[in-house]
């Protein structure tokens, strides 16, 4: 099966070249041109590896490797025209490589190569988490998209499951509405605070849980939410 690739770069020159290229290798490549439009890629299919490009329209590529990052540990490798020591050193703050343009296709064929060799690696010795029981009650099956309290399943909307699923797999990191907003809502600036309250509001009640004494859910005020359940 041909490994699958996820390229998110506006210079159509550029893309054209890179896609052409790593398709001749034998890959199969996915080309958003706009940081939104590579997150939506992800998030509606699998990729095996992601190359992004830092200056993008809509979302730039640090904010997209932020957003991958909460839903996976795929290679993710910056494309860039900075080149300068803190601008490397910032790009690999969520990617795992960085490579300035411009570049030698051969390096980056090299580079995609040696990244695809560990992530075969690492899925050979991943083991897939079905499912996870939390104190209190609640269990996800994250495969199903199935969320329970006290084994009765609760009926989640699918923004509210997304909501649910991207807290619960980054406890105890505090979300902004705003990036709750763009990762689940896909969109790049949040103009109304009120569509995320109003799903976690409506989230909480599902679960039962009390805004005063959480056992899922914690508001930060003045910053946003995290998930505080305990796993078992």
């Amino acid at each position: 099966m041909k490994e699958k690739l996820l390229l998110i770069e506006d210079d159509t020159a550029i893309g054209r070249i890179v896609k052409d290229t790593l398709e001749q290798e034998g890959y199969c490549v996915t080309w958003a041109t706009t940081g939104l439009e590579g997150l939506e890629d992800f998030q509606t299919q699998p990729f095996d590896l992601v190359l992004v490009d830092w200056m993008l329209p809509e979302m730039d590529g640090l904010t997209v490797c932020q957003n991958i990052r909460w839903e996976s540990d795929v290679p993710i490798l910056m494309m860039s025209a900075r080149k300068e020591d803190a601008d490397k050193v910032e790009g690999l703050q969520g990617a795992d490589d960085y490579i300035a343009k411009p570049f030698s296709l051969e390096e980056l064929k090299a580079r995609v190569a040696s990244h695809l060799r560990r992530w075969r690696r690492y899925h050979k010795q991943d083991v897939i988490e079905e499912h996870t029981a939390y104190a209190n009650g609640l269990t996800i099956d994250w495969q199903r998209q199935i969320v329970c309290v006290y084994q009765q399943e609760i009926a989640l909307t699918q923004k509210e499951f997304a909501l649910v699923r991207l807290l619960a797999k980054n406890p105890s990191q505090t979300f902004t509405k705003e990036e709750l907003y763009q990762h689940i809502w896909q969109q790049a600036t949040l103009e109304d605070t009120h569509t995320v309250t109003v799903h976690i509001k409506a989230l909480r009640e599902k679960l039962k849980d009390s805004v005063k004494k959480p056992n899922f859910i914690q508001t930060v005020w003045g910053k946003g939410y995290r998930f505080i359940g305990e796993p078992l």
